[in-house]
């Protein structure tokens, strides 16, 4: 990877557009979760995004799958499984120990300024409880800007807020306002975010689908310009290209140069290194 770009961010327009590493990884063909290209985004200053699961003893463990035999050697709920039992398995993509959020707390002391790291929480406030807040609260009070927490499920967001309110959040209403666009009403799909956008959760980042964003955009609704108005800022999930070697087709190139020109903070992606060389080769032919 030593002759491939490193996959942080693009420009366009003076505007800085990061590329958020995906679960944690840095391809489609690559391992999920990989603590090796965590430490590598460490270094560099990445933006990342992982899932947390919460545990059976209130801590959490870096899984998207609510159940351990999705993703490792394990069988059973994750919420009813011990961070020592979960520690001796290995996870079914390349064979590493599965992430604990102790890990995490002490790899992100060592974290690059600029380094993000997003907590995508997939279990409901029901689920975690009071135990899975009062480790959020015990090992990433000090985390300050390193990382950002979301989820679908906005009592937690709110929850968290409460008890870690120097924590940045971030919410998902993608599902919503996609039901609400077919509907042709652009004037609820805006109330709809507006209302998010002041709402309790008071979030710092809107993560929003990116067919989205640009079906509103071609119905006359700038969604990031509603967002960055009300001093938020977006995260346009998860753009990949087709294929990563070839770079981006004319179809492709048409979305997504739409999609920059709409300034969006960040665009998740699984193919980082490959859509900023992509990028490149576009906006510098014959380099």
């Amino acid at each position: 990877m030593s002759d491939m770009p490193p996959g942080l961010d693009l420009f366009h327009a003076g505007h800085r557009t990061r590329l958020k590493w995906h679960r944690l990884r840095l391809s489609l063909d690559a391992p999920l979760f990989s603590a090796e290209t965590m430490a590598l985004g460490f270094v560099l200053g990445a933006s990342m995004e992982l899932d947390l699961r919460v545990r059976g003893d209130g801590g959490f463990v870096v899984l998207h799958d609510a159940d351990l035999s999705g993703e490792t050697s394990g069988q059973g709920l994750v919420c009813e499984s011990s961070g020592e039992a979960i520690r001796s398995l290995r996870m079914r993509a390349g064979g590493t120990a599965p992430i604990l959020g102790e890990d995490l707390a002490s790899l992100l002391t060592k974290a690059h300024p600029e380094a993000l790291l997003q907590f995508d929480m997939k279990d409901r406030l029901t689920t975690i409880g009071a135990r899975g807040l009062d480790h959020l609260a015990e090992h990433f009070s000090k985390a300050g800007g390193s990382i950002i927490v979301s989820g679908r499920d906005l009592d937690l967001i709110v929850a968290i807020k409460n008890r870690l309110p120097e924590i940045p959040r971030g919410i998902d209403p993608t599902d919503k306002l996609v039901d609400i666009l077919a509907t042709g009403d652009i004037a609820a799909v805006e109330a709809e975010l507006t209302a998010d956008l002041q709402g309790p959760t008071e979030p710092e980042m809107i993560y929003l689908s990116w067919p989205l964003i640009l079906n509103a955009h071609e119905a006359g609704l700038d969604l990031i310009g509603l967002c960055h108005d009300a001093g938020r800022t977006v995260d346009a999930w998860t753009y990949n290209l087709k294929r990563r070697h070839a770079g981006f087709s004319d179809t492709e190139w048409q979305q997504f140069s739409t999609l920059m020109a709409l300034k969006p903070d960040q665009i998740t992606t699984d193919e980082a290194p490959a859509t900023e060389r992509a990028w490149m080769a576009r906006i510098t032919p014959g380099r």
